[in-house]
């Protein structure tokens, strides 16, 4: 049995209808709110999605460029070093050739320092050329310095026949050499020690006569003082021992002249 307050008609089953459509309404709206609430989510989600993917899809064709890039880079970089490679290959060889043609030029200089040398020496031996002695500079063959050389050693040795022998060879071999007055000074040295103090004399005189003023002069005049004294000739000796000192007053000779005047006065 129905209550008598819900009876049809009755004011509180109006009032039952009335909330209740008022809920239905009140639900209705929040079904709605909530479906809307939905699509927002699901669109966001969507444009999440779709951001989320083109930045993986650029982030793909940046990897992928990054990637050629590098691949390029190291490329580039394998074509340096082969290059780098290439070039130190033709250093090297360069370096090489270079250190052959240094060599090369090497031989060769010596080789034509050896040839300059050999014709030089060769030009020396058949050439004239010029030689000083006793302070006197002139042009000699090389025979003949060869030959005036080696009979002044003969005269060193204490051979002085032999010595004799060579220099008057050598005078009368080069009468007109520049080494005739100091020949002539050996010849004369060689003959007053074997003793053949005429011949020493006119030897002496000869170097006189052809050069007075030859360094060897001053030694010869007072030769012929030594070789008048073996000879006696002591008025002779005095007389040349004046001449010396009169005529060379400067030399040693001029004094070892004095010491032998006082000892022969």
């Amino acid at each position: 049995m129905s209550s008598p307050i819900f009876h049809r008609g009755s004011p509180w089953r109006r009032l039952a209808a009335a909330v209740l459509a008022v809920l239905c309404v009140g639900a209705s709206s929040m079904a709605s709110a909530a479906l809307f609430e939905d699509d927002e989510a699901r669109r966001a989600i969507l444009e999440l999605r779709q951001r989320v993917e083109a930045q993986r899809i650029a982030g793909e064709r940046q990897s992928q460029d990054q990637r050629q890039d590098a691949e390029q880079l190291r490329r580039s970089l394998l074509e340096l070093q082969a290059q780098i490679e290439s070039l130190r290959g033709e250093i090297a060889r360069l370096n090489g050739q270079n250190e052959q043609v240094l060599r090369t030029l090497a031989d060769v200089q010596r080789q034509q320092k050896d040839v300059a040398q050999g014709v030089e020496e060769r030009l020396r031996k058949v050439e004239p050329g010029k030689v000083s002695v006793d302070g006197r500079e002139f042009i000699a063959d090389p025979n003949e310095s060869r030959e005036f050389e080696a009979a002044l050693a003969v005269f060193r040795k204490g051979e002085f026949p032999a010595a004799q022998a060579a220099f008057a060879d050598f005078i009368k071999r080069y009468p007109q050499s520049g080494f005739r007055p100091t020949a002539l000074f050996w010849l004369g040295n060689a003959q007053y020690a074997n003793r053949d103090y005429r011949g020493a004399i006119g030897n002496f005189r000869a170097l006189l006569t052809a050069a007075p003023d030859h360094p060897r002069a001053p030694e010869a005049v007072l030769s012929i003082a030594n070789c008048q004294i073996e000879l006696k000739d002591n008025p002779g000796a005095r007389r040349t021992l004046d001449e010396l000192v009169r005529t060379y007053p400067q030399s040693e000779a001029a004094s070892a002249a004095k010491e032998r005047l006082a000892r022969l006065r």
